[in-house]
């Protein structure tokens, strides 16, 4: 399925995420925020991971930089206009936006980004969506929204201060630089660098890890460590007695 710039599939449990606009390196427009939430809405149940990936030499340049405040493109109007709209459509128009980033936080998944190349303002802030992020030598990050007067809006914010920290993010963010693949890993933006010939199958074996244990136990194990931040210690042994015990039942009951 194509839409929005975007190709989707779904095999067995692995469904994949491909931008598809190669000769923009991957830009993004609405129609790709609501193609991508679209299909997170749709996804089958049974998906266990979900793989986004650019086509071409370039994860994404981000927010195609026509719309800033040029011709509409493909019939949306530029992205400046919302400012004459009323707040609360304005708030309505980026939630929906932000609802093409969001779905790949869901603990039934686990997602991975395959960044190659250039992942840039929306490009960076979809792959922080994701849990676990595979890079090439050549992968660049950059959070370009403020040198365009702008913040980051897609729900890249958090992520960021979770892996990084509130300082780092802060600096990366206002000066709008570059972090090359060696930094990220060392960072703990990127999990692992792989020759660009070897990333199809490095995340290939990822999946296939992802995929060995029992799908309970990876969800709620995610649903945990997603929480832990925003509980206290006693709140999150208490989540995790609550997931323990459903577990339990569940395995039981597979023997019965």
């Amino acid at each position: 399925m194509t839409d929005g710039g975007v190709r989707f599939s779904v095999d067995g449990p692995v469904a994949r995420v491909v931008l598809d606009r190669p000769e923009v390196r991957n830009a993004q427009t609405p129609a790709t925020w609501r193609a991508l939430a679209k299909f997170g809405a749709e996804l089958p149940s049974d998906v266990r991971v979900v793989i986004v990936s650019g086509k071409g030499q370039s994860f994404s340049a981000g927010l195609d930089r026509r719309l800033i405040m040029g011709e509409p493109i493909d019939g949306e109007p530029p992205l400046l206009t919302l400012g004459a709209k009323a707040p609360e459509e304005i708030h309505a128009e980026i939630a929906a936006f932000q609802g093409g980033f969001s779905w790949l936080r869901d603990p039934s998944f686990v997602s991975i980004a395959a960044v190659q190349g250039h992942a840039v303002g929306a490009g960076f802030q979809l792959a922080l969506a994701c849990d676990l992020r595979v890079v090439t030598p050549d992968a660049k990050f950059s959070m370009r929204e403020p040198a365009l007067g702008l913040v980051p809006d897609l729900g890249g914010t958090h992520p960021l201060v979770e892996l990084i920290g509130y300082s780092r993010a802060l600096e990366i963010c206002a000066t709008t630089r570059w972090v090359e693949a060696e930094e990220a890993l060392q960072w703990g933006l990127a999990n692992i660098v792989v020759p660009a010939s070897e990333l199809e199958s490095a995340v290939a074996d990822l999946s296939a890890a992802l995929l060995a244990p029992l799908v309970g136990a990876v969800r709620e194990t995610k649903a945990l460590l997603i929480e832990a931040q925003s509980r206290s210690y006693d709140e999150q042994l208490k989540a995790e007695r609550e997931a323990q015990a459903r577990r339990l039942v569940e395995l039981m009951g597979s023997f019965g």
